[in-house]
């Protein structure tokens, strides 16, 4: 009885190693393609699967990613006989992995060779101005061809692309040439145009200046103008003031005189006093009206008394 416990174990034991053998779990982004007895049945997608023990296996584990690969420099004949070298970049994905099991025996070295024809017949037929500025047109004409081609093989061509485009040395150097006399012609260029527009900014600014300068002058005559208007004004009308208050005081004595009800004698003397002053002047004869001479006679009189009563007595 021992020992037929232990053969049950052993054989339930051998049974869960077979069945967790059997157990396929396919991840993300994958795929397997699945052989029995060696012939296709199918392919398993993401999940879990069980395959049948020691019939099934798995041919090929598929992964559904976007690849890149990156091939060696090609060397290539442009349609005006000059050899370069090109290497590509090529993007694809596995869209169908049966197919690709079992469409070509080397996808990889398959896509590189077919890569190698497509690019030399493609710049075959253009000189070698145009390949170094034709990279746009020649990754899309190589992604449609690469693509067609491969179709068969469940792959798809995403993009291509011309990583570097090597020129023979001695074209180069011409090239650099080349390059360095349009960039000295440049840089000439804007020495040029940088020089005009700094002439151009000093005349601006002179002419700004004399005209800033022209206008302060101006400003200042008319300032000094209408200072010196405004000081006749200002002494004119100073002297019509003047004027005014000499009338106005005239006036007012006359006011006052004729209010005093002056006497004769008083008119006299005020007329002699007048006469006085206009002796003074440079007139060489006087007319002195014969009232007045007896009034003048008489104020020398008085005068004479006074001196006479403030002489000292003997």
């Amino acid at each position: 009885m021992g020992a037929g416990f232990g053969f049950l174990v052993f054989l339930l034991f051998l049974v869960i190693i077979v069945i967790m053998s059997s157990i396929r779990i396919v991840p993300q982004a994958h795929a397997y393609v699945i052989e029995r007895l060696g012939t296709y049945t199918g392919t398993w997608s993401v999940g879990m699967h069980i395959k049948m023990p020691v019939i099934d296996k798995v041919a090929k584990r598929v992964t559904l990613k976007e690849q890149v690969v990156d091939f060696a420099p090609q060397p290539v004949i442009t349609k005006d006989n000059v050899t370069m070298r090109i290497d590509t970049v090529v993007f694809f994905q596995i869209t169908d992995p049966k197919l690709f099991c079992y469409g070509v025996e080397n996808p990889i070295m398959a896509i590189e060779n077919l890569t190698a024809t497509t690019l030399r017949n493609i710049i075959g037929d253009l000189e070698l101005d145009q390949t170094l500025t034709s990279r746009e047109t020649i990754n899309t004409k190589m992604r449609a061809t690469l693509d067609e081609a491969t179709d068969p093989w469940g792959i798809k061509v995403n993009r291509v692309e011309l990583k570097n485009i090597i020129p023979p040395a001695a074209i180069q150097d011409a090239m650099e040439k080349q390059m360095k006399a349009e960039r000295e012609r440049r840089e000439q260029i804007l020495i040029a145009e940088g020089e005009k527009k700094s002439a151009i900014l000093r005349a601006e600014g002179h002419k700004e200046s004399v005209i800033l300068e022209a206008e302060a002058e101006k400003q200042s005559a008319i300032l000094r103008a209408e200072a010196k208007k405004e000081a006749t004004i200002r002494e004119a009308e100073g002297q019509a003031e003047a004027i005014l208050a000499i009338q106005k005081a005239n006036a007012d004595g006359i006011v006052l005189l004729n209010e005093s009800t002056p006497s004769d004698a008083v008119i006299k003397l005020k007329s002699l006093e007048a006469f006085g002053k206009a002796a003074d002047g440079k007139a060489t004869k006087i007319i002195i009206p014969s009232e007045i001479q007896g009034i003048a006679g008489l104020a020398k009189s008085i005068v004479e008394v006074g001196k006479e009563g403030n002489a000292p007595q003997a």
